[in-house]
């Protein structure tokens, strides 16, 4: 459990091993909505960081995976945005290709407000965030930038520590190769993932040497062959 304040108008909640990091940009607009199997303790962390659910008026999924979507419904005033490709996942409640199954979570069918393009831009909280679509982990996974900032928003493209994988359904390791790197020629300063801590300089220094590690994107191909 943590909650971290990111410069003036960003609050990072992590709540659990298996939620995604959820991102709160101005109190108003929400980066990711982790599984919602832990919604009364973000209930208290949004209170103790005075900030509350009824206020937030749009949800932003990364992609369509169960633990970036499952908590969106506890948003009950917010409009849902996925990219277009991710769209049918969610208003179908489509179990396999959400993984909902594998977290042992219910998926109920949510209506999708605005369905994403790359090149769109979302405004939240001074800042505009520029969809690029970054297809790989799944084909539906966005990246969130704003230019002005240098603040992006990974989703599961690329963590901290090490890159997306591309082992489920919907996944391609050659696009999520190419995506890797066209968001690492991008003058990145801070990016925040999906998972695990934040960079918050040098961020793109820090995805240039991380690509170092691009031949070794986890498949669903190489867990077969260890299996």
């Amino acid at each position: 459990m943590k909650l971290k304040r990111i410069g003036s108008n960003i609050i990072l909640f992590q709540l659990s091993e298996v939620d995604s990091n959820i991102y709160l940009i101005n109190g108003d607009t929400v980066v990711d909505a982790g599984t919602g199997f832990n919604f009364p303790l973000l209930k208290q962390m949004f209170k103790a960081s005075k900030n509350y659910f009824e206020k937030v008026s749009q949800v932003i999924n990364t992609h369509s995976h169960f633990d970036h979507i499952g908590g969106d419904g506890y948003f009950y005033n917010a409009t849902i945005s996925v990219h277009e490709r991710g769209a049918e996942v969610l208003e179908k409640a489509d179990i396999e290709k959400s993984c909902a199954d594998f977290y042992d979570g219910k998926l109920m069918p949510r209506k999708v407000a605005v369905r994403l393009k790359d090149g769109d831009v979302i405004k939240a909280g001074g800042m505009e965030l520029q969809v690029i679509h970054t297809p790989g982990h799944t084909d539906d996974s966005i990246c969130l930038f704003d230019k002005k900032s240098g603040i992006m928003f990974t989703g599961d493209t690329i963590f901290a520590d090490g890159l997306g994988s591309a082992k489920f359904i919907n996944s391609d390791a050659g696009l999520l190769k190419k995506s890797l790197e066209k968001i690492s020629k991008l003058n990145v300063v801070q990016y925040l993932p999906g998972h695990g801590e934040t960079v918050e300089k040098m961020g793109s220094r820090r995805m240039q040497t991380l690509m170092k590690e691009v031949g070794k994107i986890e498949t669903a191909d190489e867990d077969e062959e260890e299996e």
